[in-house]
């Protein structure tokens, strides 16, 4: 067993290609078939499943992967170690962020970790908490900001702040004139929400349990609950008056290009639901360093209203 042969299955089951997986590599696609099949051949296991069509990892194949990722990373850490000095803020970063976090995060957190980490360059990717959980076991990215909870063995995860929810409405809503919503109001009106594999979703359902037999019995109300593909979509439909929709705090002030009589805002009634955003990474990654500088720019990033925890 090599580290190359490790590499191989890694690229193997990320482009779940030969070729590709090769390309990768820089390698030729024969070199790499008989180092995957020299890997399985000595283990005595099958990893990959192979057609004319398609390559598949085997149950058992993502533990393999999994480990040989960890094993890759820990003999990157060796050379990291052995070249003592080395500045670990100078190769690039690649996060990942949900999409009710990104658009209101980071470009409040980019000119912050610019400041930290000038010469850091940064990947970014937005995407649903469940890929980006894969992404960042298989080493395509370093770190990730979510909402808790969030659970997986071997990675680390540190909560950085809370948000309250808030209730968008057109201007002339009838709930305008109220100083606070109750979430179970919610259940009592057209409410648009994002479709399925949002978190913020899930937590919306979670924070007013009418919704869910709302959604279970909808052919039964004169109510229509809409959904939608993002936050900043649901804000167009409700400035058209299709209905209110719940954004995070952090999304408020995105409106600024609408009139002030289109669109207003109120706070939920106490306790207001609210979501939890948290850093994680791989408790095998080395650039400990790249991690807190991240987290620096995070904490440092100018969201007034949210509450902070603790470092």
């Amino acid at each position: 067993m090599t580290l190359t042969e490790l590499k191989y299955i890694v690229a193997l089951a990320k482009e779940c290609h030969f070729g590709k997986a090769a390309e990768r590599c820089f390698v030729s696609q024969p070199t790499l078939s008989v180092g995957v099949k020299k890997l399985e051949d000595e283990l005595g296991i099958t990893i990959f499943e192979r057609s004319k069509s398609a390559v598949r990892v085997t149950p058992l194949g993502y533990k393999i992967v999994e480990q040989a990722q960890k094993v890759l990373e820990e003999a990157f850490g060796i050379k990291t170690i052995a070249s003592e000095g080395k500045n670990q803020l100078s190769t690039p970063l690649r996060i990942g962020t949900i999409y009710t976090i990104g658009p209101y995060l980071l470009p409040r957190m980019v000119p912050q970790l610019r400041q930290v980490a000038p010469d850091m360059p940064l990947y970014v990717e937005e995407n649903f908490t469940h890929t980006l959980r894969q992404r960042l076991r298989l080493g395509e990215l370093d770190a990730i900001i979510i909402a808790l909870p969030f659970t997986e063995p071997d990675i680390v995860t540190k909560a950085l702040y809370d948000e309250d929810f808030m209730v968008l409405m057109p201007g002339n809503h009838p709930w305008s004139d109220k100083k606070n919503v109750s979430v179970d109001d919610l259940a009592n009106t057209d409410l648009l929400l994002l479709g399925e594999g949002h978190c913020f979703r899930d937590q919306i359902l979670e924070a007013c349990p009418a919704l869910t037999q709302k959604e279970n019995n909808r052919q039964l109300t004169q109510q229509t609950t809409i959904e939608a593909t993002s936050l900043e979509t649901m804000r167009h439909m409700v400035a058209s008056g299709m209905g209110v929709t719940v954004i995070p705090r952090s999304a408020i002030g995105n409106d600024s290009h609408y009139p002030k009589e289109l669109l207003t805002t109120r706070p939920f009634e106490a306790p207001a639901p609210s979501r939890t955003v948290a850093l994680a990474w791989r408790a095998s990654f080395p650039r400990l360093k790249a991690i807190d500088a991240l987290e620096t720019a995070i904490r440092q990033c100018p969201i007034t209203p949210l509450r902070r925890n603790s470092p």
